[in-house]
């Protein structure tokens, strides 16, 4: 069974998005969210999969990492939420916001994603309060929690970020070419290079 794709992404459309890979281009369904944080038409991205196969069709679904498929597949466990769903729900929240929603059982935020009532979205705190949270420590006593909150601010999710500045300190660090406030600027720098979808080290 395919994992994941990795190509060139030949289009984004809502939540459509075609990925050449080996003279095959796929078209793949995804939540608007995951397809933001792909790079542009171009550019070279990798899509987490899954394959809906029925006799009568077949869809390819894709996602921007393993914990977003994973949280697809829970929602797939809720009563009335088939794969369209899914998407619909997950384009509409992030990651972060639906998990919060879900532990403190706030039917009122989850009713304001489109396309969810209210019975559906107390059908999911009921089955996945709990399964989602992976109990995140906040910004500010996380690793870089200042640049963490900076990123946040600027609109980033904080999942997205936080592993946008552990991949750049990553690189960083294996240079030893710099250290201290030049450092910390760098890291800022090489963060938002990489959630732009363009990382690379360089001074």
């Amino acid at each position: 069974m395919f994992n994941s794709l990795k190509g060139t992404i030949t289009g984004k459309s809502g939540d459509r998005l075609t990925l050449l890979t080996g003279g095959v281009e796929w078209d793949v369904v995804m939540p608007a969210i995951d397809a933001g944080q792909l790079p542009a038409e171009g550019g070279e991205g990798r899509v987490y999969t899954w394959l809906y196969h029925r006799e009568d069709q077949m869809k390819l679904y894709g996602f921007a990492d393993e914990s977003r498929r994973s949280t697809f597949l829970e929602l797939l466990k809720v009563e009335g939420i088939g794969p369209k769903g899914a998407i619909k729900i997950m384009g509409g929240i992030s990651q972060d916001e639906l998990e919060r929603a879900l532990e403190a059982e706030d039917v009122s935020r989850l009713e304001a994603v489109p396309g969810l009532g209210k019975k559906t979205a107390q059908k999911m705190i009921l089955v996945l309060k709990g399964k989602l949270a992976k109990a995140l420590p906040a910004a500010a006593s996380a690793p870089h929690g200042d640049l963490l909150e900076g990123l946040m601010e600027m609109g980033y999710d904080r999942r997205a970020a936080a592993d946008a500045l552990a991949k750049a300190d990553a690189a960083i660090e294996a240079s030893r070419c710099v250290t201290g406030e030049e450092r910390e600027k760098l890291l800022f720098k090489q963060a938002i290079a990489y959630l732009s979808g363009g990382f690379s080290y360089s001074k």
